[in-house]
């Protein structure tokens, strides 16, 4: 049997977005190759800015700048997370 073929493990990265006025937004869906380059993760918040620009289309509601993003924690983790809180 022939050893499989390397395959992109990750069609997206997810981000957590703080906002200036204090909101915050998790696992927004950023494509996967849309990062890695020299520019790291920046090319995400270009991504998001543009997501909450159609939400705002949508919406008629304008999000706040963002202050910061992050990558989300890995899904074990966040499962971990809320188990210790209850």
């Amino acid at each position: 049997m022939g050893r499989k073929k390397p395959t992109e493990s990750r069609e997206f990265v997810l981000f957590d977005v703080l906002y200036e006025d204090g909101t915050v937004t998790s696992n927004r869906k950023v494509p996967g190759s849309m990062l890695g380059g020299l520019e790291g993760d920046e090319p995400a918040r270009e991504v998001i800015e543009a997501q909450d620009r159609e939400i705002a289309e949508r919406s008629g509601r304008a999000r706040s700048r963002i202050k910061s993003i992050g990558r989300a924690a890995p899904r074990a983790a966040q499962d971990q997370a809320r188990k210790s809180r209850t």
